[in-house]
């Protein structure tokens, strides 16, 4: 799938560059796709040509923008601006249902570890806090039975998560009862299969949308954008046809 693949560079200079992942694709090596052969720290590494060092971390089927710095410097001033919350990151998801129009989910998660990236990590800590605010954009019902329902209802939901926990806008739309579609881990398995059999969608429906944050030495606001691939686009035009442009969903 990835072979051959070029990498959308949203954003580089001397110090950092974002680029634009696509669904589907791992930041690095991970003992969940222990046979996985592509990786975007290794891809991008070589179509710069240079090193690069992971900020922060997007699920495999989870897309766009995501940070990497250029040396361990620049890593360590980028990654205090994650720990400290003083970045922004704003996504856009499809989930199932009609959401509030908006609300603030505070859920505490228990810490999801991977034998690799976080194998210093200790097993035996509580929740964590976590902390997720969202906003609808829009809604839908279609006129298809899902389930045990005659009709099926959808909304376009803006996410602002506040804490950066693994899982966390998957498992905390699933604690509220709606869940992402496309979602093979947390989501519904009737609506996943709807919308891959009626819409040709083979993908989690959660896009990393845009991402605020100080440059580590300038100290300017940083605002990248990244857009969405063909498939939520089109899963869009068609449920959502008045937020098909970018700018209505910033």
């Amino acid at each position: 799938m990835f072979e051959n693949y070029e990498l959308e560079i949203l954003y580089q200079d001397d110090y950092i560059v974002c680029i634009n992942k696509p669904s589907g694709l791992l930041v690095h090596k991970s003992m969940i796709d222990r046979h996985e052969i592509y990786f975007a720290m290794k891809m991008l590494r070589d179509q710069i040509g240079q090193w690069v060092y992971p900020v922060h971390r997007l699920d495999k089927p989870t897309s766009g923008v995501l940070l990497f710095a250029l040396d361990k410097e620049t890593a360590k001033l980028m990654s205090e601006q994650f720990k400290e919350h003083t970045t922004k990151k704003t996504y856009i998801c499809v989930v199932r249902g009609y959401t509030q129009d908006s609300a603030i989910i505070n859920h505490a998660l228990k810490e999801k570890l991977d034998k690799i990236a976080d194998k210093d990590a200790s097993k035996e800590k509580e929740a964590q806090e976590a902390i997720t605010e969202y906003e609808k954009l829009d809604s839908v019902e279609l006129d298809f039975a899902v389930g045990r329902y005659d009709k099926t209802r959808y909304s376009l939901v803006k996410v602002k998560p506040q804490t950066g926990r693994k899982h966390q806008i998957r498992r905390h739309m699933k604690h509220i009862s709606h869940h992402i579609l496309g979602d093979t881990k947390y989501g519904r398995g009737e609506h996943n299969i709807f919308v891959r059999e009626k819409f040709d969608c083979h993908r989690l429906l959660l896009h990393a949308l845009s991402l605020e944050f100080k440059h580590p030495y300038t100290h300017k606001t940083m605002i990248v954008d990244a857009k969405m691939d063909e498939t939520f686009n089109s899963i869009l035009g068609s449920f959502f046809p008045q937020h098909t442009k970018q700018s209505s969903l910033l």
